[in-house]
């Protein structure tokens, strides 16, 4: 797909000018969402030095098909899984990511800030493309929210708007609480 290749060549770029960053600031903590589920943030990327002009929120969850419910294999591909970052922060406006995984259901989750709901629904169509090819049937949805921070959806869930989603419920990507004290980047 011409847009990871592109996506690629970005990244490299940021990576040579130490625009890319991996801050071990929210590693550890825990998102609980209305569906009952609870993702533990395992990883963060950060673009810095790029402004976000037009904010916005989009959450991303799937289940991997081939590695099911075995420890091991899950902490294969977290450890791996920082191979992919080559796959998004060469996007048009990206900004963040926070790596999630919820390892009593298997369900990895990403919660991302972009500058412009445009670019990051393009982003996720892409996204949805391939993560159709490696999840389990049924588990892949995106949810973007224009004119959100990802900061403030983690620091005050209720005030967010419901936005566009790949599917009807709004439960799986909206927080049920307050998640802890978030800093803005």
């Amino acid at each position: 797909m011409p847009a990871f290749v592109a996506s690629a060549l970005t990244t490299a770029a940021l990576l040579v000018r130490r625009q890319l960053v991996l801050p071990r600031d929210h590693a550890g903590a825990q998102l609980h969402f209305e569906d009952g589920t609870t993702s533990r943030v395992y990883r963060e990327t950060v673009l810095r030095g790029e402004p976000c002009r037009e904010p916005a929120l989009l959450v991303v969850q799937f289940r991997l098909k081939l590695i099911g419910r075995n420890p091991l294999m899950h902490a294969l591909f977290r450890a791996e899984s920082i191979l992919n970052t080559p796959l998004f922060a060469g996007f048009p406006g990206f900004r963040s990511k926070l790596w999630c995984t919820d390892e009593s259901t298997s369900v990895y989750r990403g919660v991302y800030q972009w500058d412009g709901a445009g670019q990051a629904r393009n982003y996720a169509d892409t996204l949805l493309m391939l993560l159709d090819l490696v999840s389990v049937r049924g588990s892949l949805s995106c949810h973007v929210v224009p004119d959100t921070r990802r900061d403030d959806f983690l620091a005050d869930p209720r005030s967010i708007q419901e936005g566009s989603s790949s599917d009807s419920s709004g439960a799986w990507w909206r927080l049920r609480d307050r998640a802890a004290p978030w800093s803005t980047y």
